[in-house]
């Protein structure tokens, strides 16, 4: 098998998405120097970080965290990019494990399950996944934590939000999101929920809320991401 993965590589080279340097196994998204270089945070060992902050008295989630920083224009921006709008699910499986590994050994490995948030099923359709969904199966393989992702759906369809501002972001997430009548008791749980990028938090903030009115349960947050 080994042979047949060399003879691929030869003919079909896979490398890093931030240097463009060759990488040595098709498993891998970047080289070990821009790996390292990856502008990491420490938020998850911190319970009043900016990515926390967000939520204040806004909702009451336990704790929330990004894995890296978002920088516009950097090669990293170009990892993000190529989960959500260039179909490599590798990459999204990359990330997870990252985060996954970021969360090992803090509070939000207590948690009981992962929820990643929803998209429209449009969407869904159109681009054949769902990001959050690729990257909590990451974080899930490190965490050897269930994964649900039908438990919260998106009901309405909106245009992307890259260019709101925190206020339309807001309305544009109003009544997006509902509880599946089939939902499971997750009282007494403690939940966390994926996403790729947190900016304002509007849409990590609608689903906190829907989820704590629902239930008698914590709500932790952790995205790849904050910009």
């Amino acid at each position: 098998m080994q042979w047949l993965i060399d003879l691929c590589m030869l003919f079909y080279p896979c490398t890093c998405q931030v240097c463009g340097l060759r990488l040595t196994k098709p498993s891998e998204v970047l080289c070990l120097k821009c790996e390292y270089n990856m502008p990491l945070t420490d938020y998850s060992l911190r319970i009043d970080n900016p990515v926390s902050k967000i939520f204040w008295g806004r909702v009451p989630v336990e704790m929330a965290t990004a894995l890296f920083r978002f920088e516009k224009g950097s090669g990293y921006q170009s990892v993000l990019h190529d989960l959500k709008y260039r179909g490599n699910k590798r990459t999204g499986i990359y990330l997870g494990l990252l985060l996954g590994h970021a969360l090992k050994h803090t509070s939000f490995a207590s948690c009981d399950l992962l929820i990643p948030v929803p998209i429209h099923r449009s969407r869904l359709r159109k681009r054949g996944y769902n990001q959050a969904a690729i990257i909590a199966e990451g974080v899930s393989r490190v965490l050897e934590l269930p994964v649900e992702e039908s438990l919260l759906i998106r009901s309405t369809h909106h245009d992307s939000q890259t260019t709101m501002g925190r206020l339309e972001r807001f309305e544009n997430v109003d009544g997006n999101f509902r509880m599946n009548p089939h939902h499971l008791d997750l009282n007494e749980k403690k939940i966390l929920l994926i996403d790729d990028v947190v900016t304002t938090g509007a849409t990590l903030e609608t689903c906190s809320s829907i989820l704590l009115n629902h239930y008698r349960c914590l709500v932790y947050i952790a995205t790849i991401a904050c910009a």
